[in-house]
C-alpha cells in the first residue's frame, strides 16, 4: 500500500522532533523518535521504498507519519532548515492539535506565537513534500532490531 503524502503541518512537527533532538539513529533507515510531550517512543524503519512507523497517521491513516518525515530528515534525505527549526522548538504538538482541532488554525497559532514568516514554512514544506512524493513510499511492517 502506498503512503500518501502528510498534512502539510507535519512537516514542521518532524522538523521541529530534529531540533529538538528528539530523533535517534539506531541504525541505517532505522530511527526511534519520541514524541513531543515525551510519553511516547514511535520506532521508524525505511528500507529502500518501504516505512513503517507505529505513529497513528502511519498506522491508521495511510500517510506518512512525522517520525518518518523526522527520520529521513535526521539521515538528510530530506531538508531541514534550521533557521526555520529554532522558531519551532519546544512545541507542545499533540496539545495544541487537541486543543485547536484543526492543522490550519494550529499553524496559524504557531506562525503568530513564534513569529515565523509563513511564505518562508510553506517553501520549506513544499520543497520537503516535493522530495519526498519521489520516494514513492509505501507501508510495510518491518522488523526494527
Amino acid at each position: 500500500m502506498s503512503l500518501r503524502p502528510p498534512p502539510r503541518i507535519k512537516v514542521l512537527e518532524a522538523l521541529g522532533a530534529v531540533v529538538d533532538g528528539r530523533v535517534r539513529q539506531v541504525g541505517e533507515g532505522r530511527c526511534e523518535v519520541v514524541s513531543s510531550e515525551g510519553d511516547r517512543t514511535y520506532r521508524v524503519v525505511v528500507e529502500g521504498e518501504f516505512a513503517y512507523s507505529d505513529d497513528n497517521g502511519t498506522l491508521h491513516r495511510g500517510y506518512v507519519g512525522y517520525p518518518i518525515l523526522a527520520c529521513l530528515m535526521a539521515e538528510g534525505r530530506l531538508p531541514v532548515d534550521a533557521e526555520l527549526g529554532k522558531k519551532l522548538r519546544g512545541i507542545p504538538w499533540r496539545r495544541l492539535n487537541e486543543q485547536y482541532r484543526r492543522y490550519e488554525e494550529v499553524l496559524r497559532h504557531i506562525y503568530a506565537e513564534r513569529g515565523i514568516d509563513r511564505q518562508r514554512a510553506e517553501v520549506y514544506i513544499n520543497e520537503v513534500l516535493r522530495r519526498l512524493s519521489a520516494m514513492r513510499l509505501k507501508f510495510k511492517k518491518v522488523e526494527s532490531s
